[in-house]
């Protein structure tokens, strides 16, 4: 069951209250968990259950997804504006530098944590940011196309599509490599997850201009990809390394833009290995 945290940031209007949905469970390092653009943090569930015998996991809706509200007038969707958020998110809930594990806009969000030196290690699964602008336009137009699929297919429509192997597919295959391993229920729900989330566009609006081109050193980087990842192609993993050269690189074969559903025993091991 998912609870809620609110928190003072700050705004250009002053001091103002954000709040975040969040579901926490296990007990250990605390681990925290950030979704990709559209999603909410029931994409983690595959893996929830299994970093929680050994961490203290959180998983959290990003602010404008999920069950999270906007974040405040004036505060933006683009590093500048979330990161700091998520910072003090950190406060509240009272987690000292956590592990901090983030797919696509999570795990870019995630490097920029790390790179603030703001947690103790981060594993990131097909992180945003190191596209070509080609790769950015393609991908855009993808999440674009699929936000209006969701916006335009009747919630009934949606549920008699979830039902079979090849509804899930036409839903979901564009991120998950193995979509008929997605619950009915799950598929639905991330549907209205894209459906009504607000922070889509500002965040797409965000993203036009980020490139992340910093090294990290003092905080341990592993970065992940998928084999059969449609949306971010796996070469941006060779980027990354690049940019980032004391990082982890490690494939995931058989997974999708969004791993956890696709091998929830490779992505769970990938992840506490790289939190150890």
């Amino acid at each position: 069951m998912a609870d809620t945290v609110v928190f003072p940031i700050d705004t250009p209007a002053g001091r103002r209250n954000a709040q975040v949905s969040y579901e926490r469970l296990g007990s250990g390092e605390p681990l925290v968990l950030l979704h990709g653009i559209g999603h909410h943090l029931q994409a983690w569930d595959p893996v929830a259950g299994i970093l929680a015998a050994e961490r203290d996991v959180i998983a959290v809706d990003l602010p404008g997804f999920g069950n999270s509200p906007a974040l405040p007038d004036g505060v933006t969707y683009d590093l500048r504006g979330v990161v700091p958020v998520l910072a003090a998110l950190f406060e509240a809930l009272d987690l000292d530098r956590p592990h901090v594990v983030g797919n696509s806009l999570g795990g870019l969000l995630a490097l920029q944590l790390a790179h603030e030196k703001l947690v103790r290690s981060t594993t990131v699964l097909s992180p945003a940011g190191f596209w070509t602008e080609g790769e950015r336009r393609y991908a855009f137009g993808v999440l674009r196309a699929m936000r209006r699929g969701a916006e335009s297919l009747p919630p009934r429509a949606v549920a008699r599509l979830a039902r079979t192997a090849a509804g899930r597919a036409a839903l979901t295959g564009t991120i998950y490599a193995r979509p008929g391993r997605r619950s009915p229920d799950a598929v639905m729900a991330e549907t209205r997850a894209l459906r009504e989330c607000t922070a889509f566009e500002p965040t797409l609006e965000a993203g036009r201009s980020i490139l992340f081109t910093h090294d990290i050193v003092d905080v341990p980087v592993t970065v992940a990809w998928g084999a059969h990842d449609r949306l971010l192609l796996r070469r941006q993993g060779i980027r990354a390394k690049k940019v980032i050269p004391e990082a982890r690189l490690i494939r995931l074969p058989g997974c999708g833009h969004v791993p956890m559903n696709d091998d929830p025993a490779l992505v769970a091991r990938v992840i506490l290995d790289a939190t150890r």
